[in-house]
């Protein structure tokens, strides 16, 4: 099928800021765009994806219970047809290189999301990847400078734990958010502290705060 202007695509709007995202609701449905469903967290938006395959998901970079960062991996790995635009604040080379290395199609700034939103669904929705203006500027100048991404040590489990920590839940709360055990959620603690070489909680705040997995 040609894809074009005229498609009406499914969108999934996940933010958990209501009045933006009514205000992008409204703006999306003015120019014939379908929003299908709202999630006001990652996991919720992950779930949604899943169950109801929206051509597009937009969803914002920082998320509670799980990050876009995270829940664009997850996408990418169990409905790889629903393509993520990733929503933010950051404008800095590694939360856009990190977006696009976990499988983001589109990354649009929420200072340009008025302007930008509406040709990144229509973009992303049919095949290419959309970034704002100024994210094509910095990702020019990454490539220029060969900036790369410092390895990451956390798996993405690691990180759904940890910014779950970071948003202080105990270890049962996160056990059921996750859908494991205590005593796994447990384990993975003890890990990310090893892994970290960090070994108190208001140290791995700081981090996932440094990081992007939580805002202050």
């Amino acid at each position: 099928m040609v894809v074009t202007e005229s498609n009406i695509y499914r969108v999934l709007l996940a933010d958990d800021h209501a009045m933006f995202r009514q205000g992008l609701r409204a703006l999306l449905e003015r120019e014939g765009i379908e929003v299908i469903a709202e999630a006001t967290d990652g996991l919720e938006a992950l779930r949604q994806a899943r169950e109801l395959q929206p051509d597009v998901a937009v969803i914002d970079f920082s998320m509670p219970v799980m990050n876009g960062l995270e829940v664009t991996r997850e996408l990418g790995n169990l409905s790889p047809k629903v393509r993520t635009i990733l929503l933010t604040m950051h404008d800095e080379d590694s939360y856009i290189l990190a977006a696009l290395r976990a499988g983001a199609w589109g990354y649009v700034l929420k200072t340009q999301a008025a302007a930008d939103m509406i040709e990144a669904i229509r973009q992303v929705g049919g095949g290419s990847v959309y970034l704002s203006p100024g994210v094509s500027q910095m990702i020019a100048r990454a490539y220029r400078e060969k900036t790369e991404l410092s390895e990451d040590p956390l798996s993405g489990r690691e990180h759904q734990v940890l910014q779950l920590i970071a948003e202080g839940k105990t270890t049962k709360e996160i056990a059921n958010l996750l859908s494991m055990s205590a005593k796994t959620a447990e384990s993975h603690r003890a890990r990310i502290m090893k892994k970290l070489n960090i070994h108190e909680t208001a140290s791995l705040v700081r981090y996932a705060i440094r990081h992007g997995l939580i805002e202050v």
